[in-house]
């Protein structure tokens, strides 16, 4: 089977968690009620769940899609692309309001909107992320049949 090596999945999660704090962090400084540092703190708890939760996702995603269709994840099209990124959204989801609940001290609803908007944001970026990301690091299926990076 042809998959990400782990070494591979750590940088492509770091780089993921990394950009998407540089975008999540602003925006939640701006529109929710506390300071940078506030939004920093909830923003990176809410980064570390997720750099545990995203390469369990992308491997189970980058598995189901090589059984059914024999590709690489770098050779996935756009249809299947906007499937994983709205899959692993709406998985993030559930990982993720407990902590905007309890460390941001927000009520369930106003958890739900807030993890809502933050879903909806990183939806369109991850969308983004991965298309540039297999762009730069493809794939290639090695004699072995074993999956190896073009760079």
């Amino acid at each position: 089977m042809a998959l990400r090596s782990p070494r591979e999945r750590l940088i492509q999660t770091v780089a993921y968690e990394v950009g998407g704090l540089c975008l999540s962090v602003p925006l939640y400084a701006v529109f929710g009620d506390g300071s940078t540092g506030e939004a920093f703190t909830l923003m990176l708890a809410l980064a570390v769940a997720v750099l545990i939760w995203s390469p369990i996702h992308n491997t189970l995603f980058d598995w189901a899609d090589y059984r059914l269709s024999g590709r690489l994840a770098s050779d996935r099209p756009q249809r299947w692309r906007v499937v994983h990124a709205i899959s692993h959204e709406a998985t993030t989801l559930v990982v993720t309001l407990p902590i905007l609940m309890g460390l941001g001290g927000l009520s369930f609803w106003t958890a739900l909107v807030v993890d809502l908007g933050l879903t909806l944001l990183y939806t369109g970026y991850a969308y983004v992320f991965h298309n540039v990301y297999d762009r730069l690091r493809p794939m290639r299926k090695t004699h072995a049949g074993r999956a190896a990076h073009v760079l």
